[in-house]
């Protein structure tokens, strides 16, 4: 407790910004998260809700900065355009966190229950920031813990917000200890055993899990290709025919694993693969003699109602015989794959920030090859845990991820973006295969366990077989329900508290 006077509250705010920035991938220092938020907490304690939401503001924005500098590292835009792009989203992010400061400190003047409020809402802090256009579950503390893969084991019944509630929960009960020196001994205990119980837990669901998958899987062999190509010069003229060589290469080394089917990753190729026949025409032949299908991102053009082109960042399954299925991208970056709002106002594409003026895709589409129903997700879709679970309960039992991380180069965005590609294997039990154009590719089992990788900055054509469930996981089937859940236990709460302080 003597430590945590010693620093005004705006030093306290800074301080738990830099542990819980610190704690996300790619160093292993998740557990910083465990009491990350506990310089916070005290700095809040007594605070106006307007003084708290400043200072709640003030560490998301510092947490936000140390987590996602990486946005300021992209490639593929002007210097200016890039900072510019950074620094909005550090500072757009951290209202939800001022929010979350203000409610808690309100809370606490009008009921003193801030303390216990902290794990309730910070549960709804990251699903409000999972909604809309600018959504953002990239930052869910699910993806601190990814290095201590018995302990988001529970991803399976409670999704990543339960993981982020044991989270939360474990920073108020350091706080107690730090605070509360007549039950100094038992909260401690109380916390050792919780950490326990859900590392003894996770182990043995790993190994359940797969003991499950090797007696009962179905296996699919998979060949996926990471090319290693620089995208800024992809579609340059003088460089498309080296891509198209190149990845033919690539394919063919792909189709000599015998594989059940080969990947690409996200945009392979510097064509519009669905509408070029003559682009097409090799890589089908190659895929028809071979009787082995293909997975290739690919942006596409199709007319739509007032016979205008609408362009989609897509993904095309490649039959032999020619026979083609596509995919188009969900959700889509904003201000990197459209404009918001440009739906309405057509006159925002006219605005240049580098980026793509994408149409999103509506079709959960579930692709079958001999008998294995999967889905693909397409780069920042994969942070999405509610739109991956929709596929699997339309039938998917694999999912593969096509991306391409070239962009930020070699900083943390490849490595988190990576880590969510395991959370979302645990929390449905499917196996994820995660093919990039520069890393990090891998074979992610449904334990979560990553079985083989290319790293980054490689070049590689890999083959494995990952076993494929005929079960999708509680939380696939139930979704959201834990958050649901967590509201009523909160109102519930709330009206005793309320009772309380009327009697």
């Amino acid at each position: 407790m003597n430590f945590l006077r010693q620093f005004a509250d705006w030093q306290l705010a800074i301080i738990s910004g830099i542990l819980i920035g610190a704690a996300y991938p790619p160093l292993p220092l998740g557990s910083l998260a465990w009491l990350g938020l506990v310089p916070l907490i005290h700095a809040l304690r007594n605070t106006s809700p307007r003084t708290a939401f400043w200072l709640a503001y003030l560490s998301g924005s510092v947490a936000n900065l140390v987590t996602l500098f990486w946005i300021g590292f992209n490639s593929g835009a002007g210097l200016v355009i890039v900072l510019a792009s950074m620094l909005g989203a550090v500072l757009y992010l951290g209202i939800f966190w001022g929010l979350l400061g203000l409610t808690l400190a309100w809370l606490h003047k009008r009921w003193q229950i801030g303390l216990i409020s902290w794990p309730f809402l910070w549960v709804a802090m990251e699903y409000l920031r999972s909604f809309g256009a600018m959504a953002f579950p990239w930052i869910n503390l699910a993806a601190t813990q990814i290095h201590f893969l018995p302990l988001i084991q529970s991803a399976e019944y409670f999704g990543s917000d339960g993981i982020a509630f044991w989270i939360v929960l474990l920073n108020v009960g350091f706080y107690r200890l730090l605070t509360d020196g007549s039950r100094r001994r038992s909260i401690g205990t109380i916390i050792f055993l919780g950490l326990v119980i859900l590392f003894v837990q996770g182990s043995w669901r790993i190994r359940v899990v797969e003991q499950k998958m090797q007696e009962e899987g179905q296996p699919f062999k998979v060949a996926l290709v990471q090319p290693n190509l620089n995208p800024n010069e992809k579609w340059e003229p003088d460089k498309r025919e080296f891509v198209f060589e190149r990845m033919d290469s690539l394919l063919v080394a792909g189709l000599a694993l015998e594989p059940q089917m080969v990947i690409w990753p996200e945009s392979a190729v510097p064509a519009y693969l669905r509408i070029n026949g003559y682009r097409r025409k090799k890589i089908s032949n190659r895929i028809t003699e071979a009787d082995i299908p293909l997975l290739t991102g690919s942006v596409d053009k199709q007319r739509n109602e007032s016979d205008e082109w609408d362009t989609h960042n897509g993904s095309i399954l490649i039959r032999p015989g020619d026979d083609l299925e596509l995919y188009h991208k969900i959700h889509l970056v904003p201000f990197a794959e459209y404009i918001p709002l440009s739906w309405k106002f057509p006159i925002l594409k006219k605005l240049n920030f580098g980026q793509g003026n994408f149409v999103q895709g509506n079709d959960y589409t579930v692709f079958e090859v001999d008998s294995i129903k999967f889905s693909t997700i397409i780069c920042y879709e994969s942070s999405m845990p509610r739109l991956v679970s929709r596929f699997i309960r339309r039938g998917a039992r694999l999912i593969t991820i096509q991306t391409n991380d070239a962009w930020v180069g070699k900083t943390s965005g490849p490595y988190q973006h990576f880590a969510l590609a395991i959370l979302r294997a645990v929390e449905n039990r499917v196996p994820v295969i995660r093919c990039a154009n520069t890393g990090i590719s891998a074979y992610i089992g449904a334990s979560g366990r990553v079985e083989r990788q290319v790293d980054l900055d490689e070049a590689a054509v890999i083959g494995s077989t990952s076993l494929v469930p005929e079960k999708a996981s509680f939380y696939s089937r139930h979704g959201d329900y834990f958050v649901y859940l967590s509201f009523i236990v909160f109102a519930i709460i709330l009206g005793l508290q309320w009772k309380r302080n009327s009697n």
